[in-house]
């Protein structure tokens, strides 16, 4: 019997019902492109019945898919973060260090209690991963990473006024290029980076993981600065 505090999806998106549900954007919640996945998934389920346990929707701001002009692409949900609660980066700590910083640069409001109904609201950002579902042990394969990206292209493609993309990590960095039409070649990811691709500026991060942060490999003040450059060049 789990002991764990029962902490569900709802009012994971702002304004009740997913802008993009029941489109390709979003995968169904059953979604059957990766068996490995989804056996994950389907033990969880059995082991926590209170989880979301089911691929994560993009999170949007409250105006909707039309007010987005930034898009932060992740890797995965994690296990005991956005695999929990249904809401992208929270739950654990890369979610602290994410929505502290779009908070400081203008992209978020509210109070990030690291719940789904904690009232946080995203301002001109959107906010997804690379892959929908828990992956063991944080690590999907290149078949998942592939499987996933349609969800990736069709929720790019329902931002009409998107004007730049912050990637965490070389996974999510890559796909974003692959689902742009790029090669990965001509766009590296390396952090603090940032290239043009399909009329888009693509700025790259190291993922903001406790790991990580823990290692050095990634300071406070190094992941700020990306989004300063984002801000920047949105203004």
């Amino acid at each position: 019997m789990s002991t764990s505090t029962p902490i569900t999806a709802a009012g994971a998106h702002p304004g009740g019902a997913h802008p993009f549900a029941d489109t390709p954007a979003e995968p169904p919640r059953d979604c059957p492109r990766c068996p490995r996945l989804a056996a994950f998934r389907e033990e969880w389920r059995a082991k926590e019945p209170a989880w979301h346990n089911a691929p994560v929707p993009s999170l949007l701001p409250p105006d909707g898919p039309d007010g987005v002009r930034l898009l932060v692409v992740g890797l995965a949900p994690g296990l005991r973060g956005a695999n929990r609660t249904g809401r992208p980066f929270t739950g654990d700590y890369a979610g602290d260090l994410l929505y502290a910083t779009l908070t400081r640069y203008g992209f978020a409001n509210g109070r990030f209690a690291a719940r789904p109904d904690d009232g946080l609201a995203l301002i001109g950002a959107a906010i997804t991963n690379s892959v929908r579902c828990v992956p063991p042990e944080n690590k999907p394969v290149g078949a998942e990473i592939n499987a996933c990206r349609p969800f990736l292209t069709e929720t790019i493609d329902r931002l009409p006024n998107l004007r730049a993309i912050v990637t965490l990590g070389k996974i999510a960095h890559d796909s974003t290029i692959r689902t742009l039409g790029g090669r990965v070649a001509a766009h590296p990811f390396r952090h603090a980076g940032a290239t043009d691709l399909a009329g888009l500026r693509i700025f790259s991060s190291y993922h903001c993981s406790r790991y990580n942060t823990n290692t050095g490999r990634l300071t406070t003040e190094m992941f700020e600065a990306v989004f300063a450059e984002a801000a920047a060049f949105l203004r």
